[in-house]
Protein backbone atom coordinates (compact mmCIF):
# COMPACT_ATOMS: atom_id res chain seq x y z
CA UNK A 1 0.00 0.00 0.00
CA UNK A 2 1.31 3.41 -0.94
CA UNK A 3 1.64 6.06 1.73
CA UNK A 4 -0.51 8.32 -0.46
CA UNK A 5 -3.47 5.98 0.02
CA UNK A 6 -3.26 6.55 3.76
CA UNK A 7 -4.25 10.18 3.21
CA UNK A 8 -7.42 9.07 1.42
CA UNK A 9 -8.30 6.63 4.19
CA UNK A 10 -7.61 9.12 6.99
CA UNK A 11 -9.51 11.82 5.06
CA UNK A 12 -12.59 9.64 4.73
CA UNK A 13 -12.39 8.88 8.45
CA UNK A 14 -12.14 12.59 9.31
CA UNK A 15 -15.09 13.37 7.05
CA UNK A 16 -17.20 10.65 8.68
CA UNK A 17 -16.34 11.78 12.21
CA UNK A 18 -17.05 15.38 11.28
CA UNK A 19 -20.55 14.35 10.19
CA UNK A 20 -20.92 12.42 13.44
CA UNK A 21 -19.94 15.52 15.43
CA UNK A 22 -22.41 17.68 13.50
CA UNK A 23 -25.20 15.16 14.06
CA UNK A 24 -24.41 15.00 17.77
CA UNK A 25 -24.45 18.80 17.98
CA UNK A 26 -27.86 18.84 16.32
CA UNK A 27 -29.14 16.25 18.78
CA UNK A 28 -27.81 18.21 21.76
CA UNK A 29 -29.35 21.42 20.42
CA UNK A 30 -32.76 19.73 20.40
CA UNK A 31 -32.51 17.95 23.77
CA UNK A 32 -35.13 20.22 25.37
CA UNK A 33 -37.40 20.70 22.37
CA UNK A 34 -41.10 19.96 22.74
CA UNK A 35 -43.98 19.71 20.31
CA UNK A 36 -47.73 19.30 20.29
CA UNK A 37 -47.80 15.99 18.41
CA UNK A 38 -45.80 12.79 18.53
CA UNK A 39 -45.22 12.96 14.76
CA UNK A 40 -43.59 16.41 14.94
CA UNK A 41 -41.34 15.60 17.89
CA UNK A 42 -37.60 15.69 17.24
CA UNK A 43 -35.97 12.27 17.33
CA UNK A 44 -32.25 11.71 17.87
CA UNK A 45 -30.34 10.93 14.68
CA UNK A 46 -27.22 8.83 14.30
CA UNK A 47 -25.02 8.27 11.23
CA UNK A 48 -24.47 4.80 9.79
CA UNK A 49 -20.94 4.06 8.58
CA UNK A 50 -19.67 1.30 6.33
CA UNK A 51 -16.21 0.12 5.36
CA UNK A 52 -15.33 0.63 1.71
CA UNK A 53 -12.71 -1.53 0.03
CA UNK A 54 -11.28 -0.67 -3.36
CA UNK A 55 -11.00 -3.82 -5.48
CA UNK A 56 -8.45 -2.25 -7.83
CA UNK A 57 -5.65 -3.25 -5.48
CA UNK A 58 -6.98 -6.73 -4.65
CA UNK A 59 -5.12 -8.24 -7.65
CA UNK A 60 -1.86 -7.26 -5.97
CA UNK A 61 -2.96 -8.72 -2.65
CA UNK A 62 -3.65 -5.29 -1.14
CA UNK A 63 -6.94 -3.66 -0.38
CA UNK A 64 -7.36 0.05 0.07
CA UNK A 65 -10.47 1.40 1.68
CA UNK A 66 -12.01 4.03 3.82
CA UNK A 67 -15.25 4.94 5.50
CA UNK A 68 -18.51 5.70 3.77
CA UNK A 69 -21.56 7.32 5.33
CA UNK A 70 -24.58 5.24 4.38
CA UNK A 71 -27.13 7.60 5.91
CA UNK A 72 -28.76 8.82 9.08
CA UNK A 73 -31.16 6.77 11.16
CA UNK A 74 -33.59 8.06 13.76
CA UNK A 75 -33.55 6.67 17.26
CA UNK A 76 -36.34 4.29 18.17
CA UNK A 77 -36.29 5.29 21.84
CA UNK A 78 -39.65 6.28 23.21
CA UNK A 79 -40.88 9.87 23.20
CA UNK A 80 -41.70 11.26 26.64
CA UNK A 81 -45.23 12.57 27.04
CA UNK A 82 -45.91 15.14 29.78
CA UNK A 83 -49.18 16.65 30.97
CA UNK A 84 -48.82 20.44 30.81
CA UNK A 85 -52.19 22.00 29.91
CA UNK A 86 -50.87 25.56 30.36
CA UNK A 87 -48.02 25.10 27.85
CA UNK A 88 -48.63 26.95 24.55
CA UNK A 89 -47.71 23.81 22.54
CA UNK A 90 -49.99 21.47 24.49
CA UNK A 91 -52.34 19.35 22.40
CA UNK A 92 -56.11 19.22 22.93
CA UNK A 93 -55.65 16.79 25.84
CA UNK A 94 -53.02 19.03 27.50
CA UNK A 95 -49.93 16.96 26.65
CA UNK A 96 -46.59 18.05 25.21
CA UNK A 97 -44.07 15.62 23.73
CA UNK A 98 -40.35 15.79 24.54
CA UNK A 99 -37.55 14.65 22.22
CA UNK A 100 -35.94 11.28 22.83
CA UNK A 101 -32.39 12.71 22.92
CA UNK A 102 -30.34 11.38 25.83
CA UNK A 103 -27.69 14.01 26.63
CA UNK A 104 -25.39 11.48 28.35
CA UNK A 105 -25.29 9.24 25.28
CA UNK A 106 -24.77 12.25 23.04
CA UNK A 107 -21.86 13.51 25.14
CA UNK A 108 -20.26 10.05 24.97
CA UNK A 109 -20.77 10.06 21.17
CA UNK A 110 -19.22 13.52 20.96
CA UNK A 111 -16.14 12.45 22.92
CA UNK A 112 -15.75 9.29 20.84
CA UNK A 113 -16.12 11.16 17.53
CA UNK A 114 -13.65 13.81 18.66
CA UNK A 115 -11.07 11.18 19.63
CA UNK A 116 -11.56 9.30 16.36
CA UNK A 117 -11.12 12.53 14.41
CA UNK A 118 -7.91 13.29 16.34
CA UNK A 119 -6.60 9.78 15.61
CA UNK A 120 -7.16 10.26 11.88
CA UNK A 121 -5.36 13.62 12.00
CA UNK A 122 -2.45 11.95 13.77
CA UNK A 123 -2.33 9.23 11.10
CA UNK A 124 -2.19 11.87 8.36
CA UNK A 125 0.54 13.83 10.17
CA UNK A 126 2.66 10.72 10.79
CA UNK A 127 2.33 9.69 7.12
CA UNK A 128 3.38 13.16 6.03
CA UNK A 129 6.46 12.99 8.27
CA UNK A 130 7.37 9.56 6.88
CA UNK A 131 7.09 10.83 3.31
CA UNK A 132 9.25 13.86 4.09
CA UNK A 133 11.89 11.70 5.77
CA UNK A 134 11.87 9.37 2.77
CA UNK A 135 12.55 12.32 0.47
CA UNK A 136 15.42 13.43 2.73
CA UNK A 137 17.18 10.07 2.40
CA UNK A 138 18.73 11.08 -0.93
CA UNK A 139 20.30 14.27 0.42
Amino acid sequence: MSLFNIFDIAGSGMSAQSLRLNTTASNLANVDSVSSSIDETYRARHPVFATVLNDAYSKQGMQVGGVEVRGLVESTASIRKEYMPSHPLADTEGYVYHSNVDPIIEMANMMSASRSYQNNVEIANTSKQLLLRTLQLGQ
